[in-house]
């Protein structure tokens, strides 16, 4: 069967969350938004493509930055309303510099930074 982006449910903006995963580690990288084009746009050029919110513009992972997200395999979850996206991941992926946008951890109450930047 044909994979088809209009079967995805998308929120009141036409946006639908994706969770960028490491696809060699596993480990959860970031999370961002895609529209009907962005997808369609990831899947043609294996270049992970997102909609920024903050821009109103599509951004193309690691375009300015050289750290690019090179699409492996894009994955639905049961509701339709998610997306899984696998990638092989060039440098960090956070604009802070850090491997991972979740690199603050809440341990006993308090939160600590459990990465530091790599550049």
């Amino acid at each position: 069967m044909a994979f088809d982006a209009a079967t995805l449910v998308y929120d009141a903006r036409g946006l639908i969350p994706a969770i960028a995963q490491d696809a060699a580690s596993g480990e959860v990288l970031m999370m961002a938004w895609m529209n009907a084009e962005a997808v369609a746009r990831t899947l043609e050029t294996g270049r992970v493509t997102y909609w920024s919110r903050s821009r109103g513009a599509f951004w193309v992972k690691g375009e300015t930055s050289g750290h690019v997200q090179q699409l492996v395999e894009l994955r639905v979850d049961c509701d339709r309303d998610c997306l899984l996206v696998l990638v092989d991941q060039a440098g960090p992926a956070c604009h802070t510099g850090r491997r991972s946008c979740f690199y603050t951890a809440v341990q006993a109450g308090d939160e600590v930074e459990i990465l530091t930047p790599e550049v």
